[in-house]
This record gives C-alpha cells, structure tokens and sequence, in this order.
C-alpha cells in the first residue's frame, strides 16, 4: 500500500505541477505582452471610451436582494445607453421596488426593466432565470432595430460592482468577429477578514492568471458575474443559451466553444464582488461550483467531435474538466498519506532511522515542503504584486495558511460527488450581506408609486 501511495503521489505531482506551472507562466506573460504591470490592474480608473453602449443589455437576476440591488441598478446605469433588465425570481422583498427607485434616482426609468417571475416558473435556478430575460431582450433588441450581432448579453450578480473601464475593457475584445464571449477577471471587495482575503487570493490570482494563459486558446471559462456574450452567438445555439447546470456559466461557455466562438479576457479592466462571509455559506458556494464542473465533463465528446475547435482548444479545455477528478480528489487524499509519512508515521516518517542519517532526513523533509508550499508561495508572492495593501510578509503567510484552505475544496469536492452519486441538483442561493453605500435599511419602504407601477405583457415592471 505504501509503494503504491507512493506511485499514485508522484504521478498526481506530475500532473498538478506542470499544469500549474504552465498556467501561471503563461498567464503572466499575457498579462506583461499587454502592457499590464502585476501590481497595476486593480488601480484601473480610466473610465470606459467610445460613446454610448446602445447595443449593451445587463441581466441581473435577483432573488432576495434588496441589500445590494440599488447600488447596482445605480452604477449599471452609468453606462451610457446601456438596458438594464432585473430578474425579479419569486423575491419576497423589496428587491423589485429598490431596483425601480435607484433608476428613478439616476433620472433614467425607461433603461430599466424588471420582469417579475412568480409561483412554479420562479426558483428554478439562475439559469432559468437568464433563460426568462433573453427573449425580453431579443425582443427590447428588435423593437429598436438593433442587429444581433451589435448587442452585447451582460450578466452580473445583484452585488457585482464593475470597475470603471471595465465594460471598455470588454466590449473592445469583441470587435474581433471571432469571439463570442468575454469575461472579466473577479475582484473580492471586502477584504478585511482573513476568508475574505483567501478569496481574493483564488480569484485575483489564481484564476485571474488561469484565464489571462486560457485567453491563448480562446477557451476562457465564463462566470456568473461579469459575464459578456454576442447575442448572435447566443441566437445560434441550439434551444435556450444557458442550461439547468448548477454551473450554468460554465456550460454556456463550453458550448459556445464547441460552436466554434472563441471566448476570452480584457487584463485590464475587472468586476469585484462580496465575499462570502461564514464558512457553511462558502462550503454549500464550493460544493455546488465543484458538482458543475465535474459534471460538465459530459460536454467533452460534443467538444472532441466538432470540426470548429482546434486541438490546443480540445487539450486545454480537456484538462481544466479533468481537474477535479485526476488532480483535486486523489490530492484530497496524497497529501494526507504524505503528511503522514513525513511526521508521524511511526519509523517510517522523516525522523526514521532508516533515512541514512540527519542530511537525509532533512533534505526529505524539504523536498515534500517544497512539493507542497512552494506553489502556495509562488501565489502568495505574486498576490502582494498585485494587491499593493497587502506587505509580502503577510502574503507569504496567507500562502502557507492556503494549504489549510485547501481543505474547504477538498471536502467540497467530494460533498459534490456524493451528490452526483446521489442525483442531486438542488441549488442554494448565496446570501449578501448589507453595504453602507447601499443607502436606506432593508427595512426602509420604498415609494408606493413605484411599488404599484405595472406594464401588461411578460410581468414586466419598468
């Protein structure tokens, strides 16, 4: 057992490694081709060019989110010429109601639309959600003789703040007929407690690196926040763009490879969002994010068979799905047996006689160290590069405390295969937590006038 503990570790590093490697690289080399210096991206304020947005649509669905959804409608709204459609799915609050007060705020009603969803059609998943908006688009669209090739599909969360030249940053990308997507990179706003600060370190490097190396291949992975589509590509895929997958983002990109669009990412240019501020929050986010990608490992002979993807598409898409099942599950396990070995294993260990001595001894406790931190050095390093608050000692430390984070995915990895083993799809919304520039409480009523405003047609509200 232990030789073959021992064969399946090696063969895992030898996977993880490179993959990892070769991503950070390259990731950092786009990044620095394009002019973006690692500490610079966050200090983006240039405010978006080029004119009004005419052709922009923002679809945000909402369940129950009264506490973020005003100063989102707010700065959305900023954008000039933009529509911003609000999906109000079965909410049973003000959501609605402080969606319409913000745009009566900004002195712009008519760019707003709320389509308001109740009773079975409601809850279903944000990705029947999206599904219930895109016709009303498609639609809104038309009715103003807007080609579909011209509009551009955005999706944010309720508590997604776009940095300034960030719809700049990724509508340019478009001007490309190839790409059918663009994502942006994922800020954490609040980063004041250490789960907020570890968040921050996976999304702003981890897979912000990850998606600048993927930008390559043209096989970035969309996400729920920040999330830009053509709406012809959308118009082109078969039945509804975004399917009932707990990851509906990532599917939506997968299938928009598959069809031939390539999908990539501004480095300049980002959305920040909440954190998730409890740990049961943060595990049922991770376990439902883990089931989504795992099960997208379904998409993959559609991929392999289509003439329109090229083969360093199909080897890097092929990869990032088989992650979880050849890399994060049998780590889960690898790094305990190593652990083990190293410092506890009776006689066995790194303190065992039969190592050849003190030299020996440390020189194998160093290799597994180095095994096992040096990637989550590497990262911490490069995160005080990029995030100027944050001094390179402590980065260095959060790098080391990563391997205990760690943990939160394996245990999310292998809830979401239970879950599939189980057939279990169920969805649970993340909650938000209340902002100071939000402005009024949760409990603030909202004007009766807007609270009662109805137009006939799809219950929409405007």
């Amino acid at each position: 057992m232990q030789h073959f503990f021992g064969w399946m570790s090696q063969v895992v590093l030898a996977l993880a490694l490179p993959y990892f490697a070769i991503s950070v690289a390259m990731g950092i080399r786009v990044a620095t081709r394009n002019g973006l210096k690692l500490g610079s991206q966050e200090q983006d304020e240039t405010p978006d060019a080029g004119g009004p947005h005419d052709g922009l649509y923002f679809i945000v669905p909402c369940l129950n989110e009264e506490v973020v959804i005003g100063e989102t409608v707010r700065r959305l709204l900023d954008q000039p010429g933009c529509t911003v459609v609000v999906v109000d799915d079965g909410c049973t609050d003000q959501t609605a109601a402080r969606a319409q007060l913000a745009a009566a705020e900004r002195g712009e009603p008519d760019r707003l639309v709320i389509l308001t969803r109740r009773g079975t059609q409601s809850k279903q998943g944000k990705g029947a959600a999206l599904n219930a908006a895109y016709p009303i688009v498609v639609r809104h669209a038309a009715a103003r003789g807007l080609p579909t090739e011209a509009v551009i599909v955005a999706v944010m969360d309720a508590d997604g703040r776009l940095s300034p030249g960030g719809v700049g940053s990724a509508l340019a990308l478009f001007s490309d007929h190839r790409v059918g997507g663009v994502q942006l990179v994922v800020r954490i706003r609040d980063r004041r407690k250490l789960i907020g600060q570890f968040q921050d370190i996976e999304f702003w490097m981890i897979s912000a690196l990850s998606q600048f190396a993927r930008s390559i291949s043209g096989t970035v992975s969309l996400g729920g926040n920040g999330q830009f589509t053509r709406l012809s590509a959308l118009a082109a895929l078969d039945g509804e763009p975004w399917s009932r997958s707990l990851t509906e983002d990532l599917d939506l990109g997968l299938r928009l490879i598959a069809a031939g669009w390539r999908i990539t990412t501004p480095t300049s240019g980002y959305v920040d969002q909440q954190p998730v501020d409890t740990l049961p929050r943060l595990l049922r986010q991770r376990t439902r994010w883990y089931q989504g990608h795992m099960e997208s490992i379904r998409r993959l002979p559609e991929l392999w068979q289509s003439a329109r993807v090229n083969e360093v598409a199909v080897l890097e898409v092929t990869s990032y799905l088989l992650v979880p099942w050849l890399i994060v599950l049998p780590w889960s396990i690898l790094q305990q047996w190593i652990f083990y070995q190293i410092f506890a294993s009776s006689g066995q260990g790194v303190f065992a006689t039969d190592l050849g001595g003190l030299p020996w001894q440390v020189t194998y406790a160093l290799l597994w160290y180095l095994l096992s931190f040096a990637p989550n050095l590497f990262i911490g390093f490069i995160y005080a590069r990029r995030t100027r608050a944050v001094t390179l000692r402590r980065a260095l430390v959060l790098g080391h405390l990563m391997i205990v984070w760690n943990y939160i995915g394996y245990i999310a990895a292998w809830r979401a295969l239970v879950r599939i083993g189980m057939r279990r799809d169920d969805w649970t919304k993340t909650s938000r937590s209340l902002e100071v520039h939000d402005g009024a409480s949760p409990q603030t009523p909202a004007p009766q006038h807007l609270l009662s405003l109805k137009v006939p047609g799809d219950g929409e509200l405007t």
